[in-house]
């Protein structure tokens, strides 16, 4: 218990430090944009005076290590800046496009999951027969396709040619609309999750078929106890606690999936924000948007790696 505790306090520990570097990094790149945020929030046409104004009232003639520090203390109080004509606010804009790019996330996710550990441990069973060939062929396939292509293909046949389901419009709630919600984020999750699935579908194979080979299962089976409880009970359990730490890395490539499915499918999520502020010049919202993923990202691959410390008794004596 003693090693547990300091694994997981070194993982919180490492939290902070890891966003700090982030931050540094994201405001440090961000200066070197050719975009003034005078310019973006004022317009072209605005005099020099207000220019000059403006920079002066927004610190932006500070040296970068004070608007580094100014920004640091804007953000440790929820402040992420404003941006645009009307100054709206980017930690507004954010809270309302986060959850819909962590929704879409975990929908992909676990789609994903249940298709990966489904398929994989069949391959594993049917270890070198037809139904093991076809997976892995499936598998392959599934890791070739890109998850933009595939969205599009999908906009194409369920859309445009069946319409089945729809590619725009607003999201309905989940709460008042169920069906509708479901149907507007099918085509996105499942675009997204197809190579993420392709992907663990060879690990929970690879492992499934490492575990089989044990002397523990053969003794198991010897014993009397039936192989599909042996399965169940022992191998899927303990073959599934290396495919958690690949689970982990994938999130950050959904995530970042996400973005891009959003645009393609009109959702408003961070990928629209971000594509606002790149076209709007808005540096703010950039800067914003990259930060929050990042940082986001940083901490589900905290949470899963402590889930791995949880799951995996091995790693606690470590």
């Amino acid at each position: 218990m003693n090693n547990l505790l300091r694994l997981i306090g070194n993982r919180l520990i490492a939290l902070p430090i890891m966003i700090f570097g982030v931050t540094i990094l994201t405001f440090f790149l961000m200066s070197f944009s050719p975009v003034d945020p005078a310019y973006s929030a004022l317009g072209e046409s605005a005099s020099p005076e207000a220019i000059s104004a403006y920079r002066e009232d927004h610190g932006l003639n500070d040296p970068w290590i004070v608007q580094y520090g100014n920004f640091m203390a804007g953000l440790v109080q929820g402040d992420m800046g404003t941006y645009g004509a009307s100054q709206a606010s980017v930690g507004d804009r954010i809270a309302a496009a986060l959850p819909i790019t962590l929704q879409l996330t975990f929908i992909g996710l676990i789609i994903a999951v249940a298709l990966a550990v489904l398929l994989g441990v069949i391959s594993a069973v049917f270890r070198d027969k037809w139904p093991d060939q076809i997976i892995r062929v499936f598998s392959i396939a599934c890791i070739a396709t890109p998850s933009f292509w595939l969205a599009v293909l999908m906009i194409l046949l369920f859309s445009s040619m069946l319409h089945i389901l729809p590619a725009a419009g607003a999201l309905p709630s989940f709460s008042s609309d169920p069906g509708g919600y479901l149907a507007r984020m099918a085509m996105p999750a499942i675009a997204l999750a197809v190579p993420v699935a392709g992907q663990l579908t060879r690990v929970i194979r690879t492992s499934m078929v490492e575990e089989l080979d044990k002397d523990y299962v053969r003794t198991a089976i010897g014993a009397g106890i039936p192989r599909r409880t042996v399965i169940a009970r022992n191998v899927l359990r303990n073959a599934l606690i290396t495919p958690v730490t690949v689970i982990g890395l994938k999130i950050g490539y959904l995530i970042g999936g996400a973005v891009v499915i959003e645009v393609i499918f009109n959702l408003p999520g961070m990928g629209m924000a971000i594509i606002e502020g790149v076209q709007g010049n808005y540096p703010a919202l950039v800067q914003g948007v990259t930060l929050t993923v990042a940082i986001t990202f940083i901490v589900i691959n905290i949470i899963v790696d402590m889930l791995y410390i949880l799951i995996n008794p091995r790693i606690r004596t470590v």
